[in-house]
């Protein structure tokens, strides 16, 4: 069965799509544009790309991300030639001039201080639309990796997607003029992971399933990135990937 086939199946019957990919393409590709041509070219050095290959052509997947700066999502979706549909904070709509961005490409609105139906319903809509969504399972910005809600664990047993760990390093200090000390510093790594399935026997996972899902998971994600920056998660001797299925 394919990855598409595989999340119509895991969907319940009741579930009506809502979301419509065309009501959004025509303001995605003006804002990839203005990314592309002065987003990234002014305001953020990137120096590496690694595992591009990994990420599907077409079809649902979902990339996670550890999330050290602000920019990390938008050089993200610089990288991935494909349209990706991010979650954020609910506050960032909220932001000065800034909240107009995720008005306009339809990022998902998250409720951090809950478990929030309505952006996993979103989510999963996107997904089963055969698009990518893009999550950071820490839920807010740090350093290096801490413990991860189990958000990402529900999303991806639920949905049947493949699963793409994405480490992003190297980010802070941006966005910044390329004028200015920072671009004469290092720059913005980007690495890809293997992707992966969780096993079809926890499409209804318990609450102590979602918790191993979890750390496994973030276990991979650890693992591509700096040791420095591995976090709660630095002792890879300890990880296990009982519940992952390698594509």
């Amino acid at each position: 069965m394919d990855s598409q086939n595989t999340l119509n199946a895991s969907l319940p019957h009741s579930t009506s799509l809502r979301y419509n990919h065309m009501r959004w393409e025509a303001q995605r590709r003006v804002l990839r544009f203005l990314l592309r041509t002065i987003g990234m070219t002014l305001l953020v050095k990137l120096d590496g790309v690694e595992g591009i290959e990994n990420v599907p052509a077409e079809g649902p997947a979902i990339l996670y991300i550890n999330h050290i700066a602000f920019v990390d999502p938008l050089v993200v979706v610089h990288v991935v030639s494909r349209n990706i549909v991010p979650l954020a904070k609910i506050e960032v709509y909220n932001y000065p001039l800034i909240g107009l961005i995720p008005r306009i490409w339809g990022v998902i609105p998250v409720r951090r201080e809950e478990f929030d139906r309505r952006a996993v319903q979103q989510a999963l809509e996107v997904l089963q639309a055969g698009e990518i969504v893009l999550i950071a399972p820490e839920g807010t910005r740090r350093p290096a990796l801490a413990p991860a809600k189990e958000g990402i664990a529900y999303l991806g047993a639920r949905s049947g997607a493949p699963l793409i760990p994405t480490a992003i390093w190297g980010t802070v200090g941006f966005p910044a003029l390329r004028t200015s000390r920072r671009w004469k510093q290092p720059g913005v790594q980007v690495r890809f992971g293997k992707p992966f399935r969780y096993h079809p026997r926890l499409r209804r996972p318990t609450r102590e399933e979602l918790r191993l899902m979890t750390d496994e998971a973030m276990y991979v994600l650890a693992a591509l990135l700096p040791p420095e920056l591995r976090g709660v998660y630095g002792q890879l001797d300890q990880a296990t990937q009982t519940t992952l299925e390698w594509l």
